[in-house]
């Protein structure tokens, strides 16, 4: 064997020293959870700075011919016994007085302390060299190797960069009416304790606007909690947009909120705004919970968390194969709970799982940046087991306890980073929305899987809208696409009502005591209020050629083979201030939605005439012809680019007046239709992401003018992922066009748009091979799986808190006839499945 010294004299040349800006992944392996922990320890490529596990570092070595690498292995060392632990880990040790993550005073993160070996190790005869050997080597190589030693060493890793160290929620900016705040001079002087709603006389949650002095309650919680709203109420009458919570000043600050920037804000001049009421903040103390103390006491909310972590009774853990835990990265719950859902369904099992070997060996020079390998590495390492063994207990060193409950599980530091990269919110720490996540998952996944194999069509279906004309009876038939059935939630239909009237009453009173009632709601009552035709008052029919009412029932044009259920827990109350339902649901184990299976045109039904309303412009343009000066008959739009759209000005200033962009408005008006305000504002918070949200409105289809694009600069990658759904070219290319060569809002416009493009050839993969129920032939356009409408419930995630943005997600799976229950790193069998206070809801088809 070849002298060391002389080895490395040979490989100088491959070494190198980290510089600011490099990549450094000492931390995980690049295509396994492989880690410094770990059996094996983990291999740092001393040119590239990849990380590797025992088990790929050869790989490696062999395709690239690097051959020395930088060894670490950690050993956790033994923790002190904490007097204040709890051993149950709910809730945290020390109470939080910090909306925060990892900052004095916030929810704790455990630190685990390590003790660290590390050497270079020379491939493929794995030769080892210490610091001390160095010593003995020439100086061009003890220096070379020493510094980028000690450069990998001090570099941060990426991992640790991504992973959530610290997050703040009471970070708070100046408020933009702080310096000029107009304040009356009215004679009004408030008294330093004592205080009432004006309106309501309610003592708790008290606010004084600080512009006229009003005192009055604050907003009424999901929950029935809090004010009446008239605080809100009174700035929504007068513009007057800052108030200061009653008995949260001290000489210190206040909370002070800004209903025109919709936040707690800070107000630098907050003393002088005080004193001008009567008010000395020197001289006045506490009485009242802060919003940050009240937001922390809901996320610690007993009744809801228990019941959904099945915190009441000892759950046995479980271990092995697809029984992995997953670390919380902090505020990562929502993606682990996804993740382990879809990573039961076969088709993301067949795709990334069973072909990991050719995945990782077609993987890119960088595999932490590719797609393909970090699901197959997401996957491989949830279902083979590996990872699936108890975490050990620092103060265990002989191992004679029992297993615990946490997992040593996976951290999907790299995954994380690789699918919220460039996402305004996926990207953050914050917490998210686990159906928003899941939707963008699937869209990443439609992204990437241009051809073989597409493992979201599983759960792809088409809905069909069939929209009644009320004066001429003719019908009118379109068909999108979907992957999630938004079920809505009927308050008005829960079966205890006495109980939420008498605990409504009890609270009211000023009891105390009054329990919280949950609503129960039927599902067979949601189904209904999903089935039900909805009313449409200002629909322009083409038989009669003016705006009349309108029916509107949607059905399932097809039936996947996984069906996602998203129950409307979220939504706005009637001053549009967001909310979470408190409800019970009685979700039951199968479902047969045969009934809901689209028929298409009845025998004898009309339809209504292919005939497009009348351009819509506004008076002062002067109008060119029916299709404008620019127009022609292929346009899509009947209009000339030169004219604007009449947009309903009622339904655009309610908008602005929620305080979204102008231009937004216009667009969500223009693009549903002028259809009403519930319609527009679901169009504005499913694209609020959209990175032309703000931008102005650009008419779709036009030949010329602002906004078109032409074929030459349309992007490749958004024409193949396009096509890849089983559109033509053509079909793609005129999305695209119509819609800024934007691929989410190309993919909604196609879809909207079925009707017109069945006239041009639809691509051979268009066509669903999957036998359709009773013969029926597939429906034209993307493709799509067909088959009984009968399912039966294989897992569901549960949401604890009062928002999307704010709580935990936890998911319960069915496997082998056993509900397993994921949180986090806990893996445990399933005593009392909550499955009555679910939020999204995942069922499979029942073979016949």
């Amino acid at each position: 064997m070849a002298d060391v010294g002389e080895v490395l004299m040979s490989v100088l040349s491959t070494i190198r020293v980290p510089k600011p800006g490099d990549r450094v992944h000492k931390d995980e392996c690049a295509l396994s959870f492989s880690s410094p922990e770990t059996e094996g320890g983990l291999y740092v490529c001393m040119n590239s700075f990849l990380g590797f596990g025992s088990q790929y570092v050869d790989r490696h070595h062999a395709r690239t011919g690097q051959r020395a690498y930088f060894h670490i292995t950690r050993t956790r060392k033994a923790k002190k016994e904490d007097d204040n632990n709890s051993g149950s880990g709910h809730p945290p040790k020390k109470k939080p007085t910090r909306l925060a993550i990892g900052i004095e005073g916030g929810f704790d993160v455990e630190q685990e302390q390590y003790e660290e070996d590390v050497k270079v190790v020379i491939l493929p005869d794995r030769q080892e060299v210490t610091s001390e050997d160095l010593a003995t080597m020439p100086d061009v190589v003890r220096e070379r190797v020493s510094l980028s030693m000690a450069g990998i060493m001090a570099a941060d890793s990426v991992s640790h960069t991504l992973q959530v160290q610290q997050w703040d929620g009471e970070v708070r900016q100046e408020s933009r009416h702080a310096a000029d705040l107009k304040q009356l001079d009215n004679g009004v002087k408030i008294p330093p304790s004592g205080w009432r709603c004006e309106v309501c006389d309610l003592q708790e949650n008290i606010w004084m606007n600080l512009t006229d002095g009003k005192v009055l309650c604050g907003r009424r919680y999901f929950d029935g909690s809090g004010g009446n709203n008239h605080a809100l109420l009174h700035f929504q009458e007068t513009g007057y947009p800052l108030a200061v919570k009653l008995g949260t000043i001290t000489p210190d600050g206040a909370d002070v909120y800004s209903y025109d920037e919709d936040d707690m804000v800070l107000d630098s001049k907050l003393p002088e705004h005080l004193a001008h009421f009567g008010i000395d903040m020197m001289t006045m103390e506490k009485t009242e919970r802060t919003m940050t103390e009240l937001e922390i006491a809901v996320n610690q909310r007993v009744g809801e968390w228990e019941v959904i972590q099945e915190s009441g009774t000892t759950l046995r853990p479980l271990f092995g194969p697809g029984l992995t835990g997953m670390k919380n990265l902090g505020n990562s719950c929502y993606l682990n709970s996804v993740m382990q859902v879809l990573f039961t369904v076969p088709d993301f099992q067949s795709k990334y799982v069973s072909n990991i070997d050719k995945i990782i060996d077609d993987a890119p020079s960088d595999a932490t940046q590719d797609f393909k390998t970090q699901v197959a590495k997401l996957g491989y390492g949830l279902l083979s087991g590996e990872y699936s063994k108890p975490a050990p207990d620092p103060g265990d060193e002989n191992g004679a306890s029992e297993p615990r409950g946490d997992q040593i599980g996976i951290a999907p530091r790299m995954f994380k980073a690789l699918v919220g990269r460039g996402h305004p919110e996926f990207s953050t720490n914050r917490q998210q929305d686990a159906q928003e996540f899941l939707l963008h998952f699937i869209n990443m996944v439609e992204r990437n899987c241009r051809s073989g194999s597409n493992p979201s069509e599983a759960f792809r279906f088409l809905v069909e809208e069939r929209i009644v004309c009320q004066q001429s009876q003719k019908a009118k038939y379109t068909q999108r696409v979907d992957y999630i059935v938004q079920l809505p939630v009927p308050m008005d239909q829960a079966t205890n009502t006495e109980e939420l009237q008498e605990a409504e009453r009890r609270r009211e009173e000023g009891d105390s005591s009054a329990p919280t009632v949950r609503a129960q709601i039927p599902f067979t009552a949601c189904m209904a209020a999903l089935s039900e035709p909805e009313i449409l008052t200002d629909f322009w029919s083409s038989a009669v050629q003016t705006k009349t009412t309108a029916t509107k029932t949607t059905r399932f044009a097809s039936f996947p083979d996984h069906l996602v259920i998203q129950i409307k827990k979220f939504t706005f109350g009637l001053d549009w201030v967001p909310k979470k339902l408190d409800v019970s649901i009685d979700v039951p184990d199968t479902l047969d939605l045969s009934a809901l299976r689209a028929t298409g045109q009845q025998p004898g039904e009309e339809l209504l005439p292919e005939v497009a309303p009348p351009p819509l412009m506004t008076p002062d343009v002067e109008v060119k012809g029916i299709l404008g000066s620019h127009g022609n008959e292929e346009d899509d739009s009947l209009y000339s680019p030169l004219l604007s759209p009449v947009l309903d000005d009622s339904t655009v200033s309610q908008l602005c007046e929620m305080g979204f962009p102008l231009e937004a408005c216009r667009k969500a008006v223009y693009y549903t239709g002028n259809t009403g305000i519930d319609a527009a504002m679901n169009w504005i918070m499913s694209h609020m992401d959209d990175p032309d949200f703000s931008a102005p409105l650009v008419l779709p289809g036009c030949s010329s003018g602002a906004g078109t694009t032409p074929t030459e600069s349309l992007s490749e990658e958004h024409l193949a992922t396009i096509v890849s759904m089983g559109f033509s070219r053509d079909q793609a290319t005129k999305a695209l066009r119509a819609t800024s060569n934007i691929l989410d809002r190309a993919v909604d416009w196609i879809f909207s748009h079925l009707d017109d493009l069945e006239s041009m050839d639809v691509s051979e993969g268009g066509r669903s091979a999957a036998d359709s129920e009773g013969g029926r032939d597939p429906p034209p356009g993307p493709r799509v799986r067909d088959g009984p409408g009968k399912y039966e419930l294989f897992a569901f995630i549960s949401h604890m808190g009062t928002s999307t943005m704010c709580g935990h997600y936890v998911c319960h799976i069915k496997k082998d006839q056993q509900w397993v229950i994921f949180n986090d790193q806990k893996v445990c069998a399933s005593e009392k499945p909550p499955k009555d206070l679910g939020y999204l809801y995942f069922y499979r088809r029942v073979a016949e």
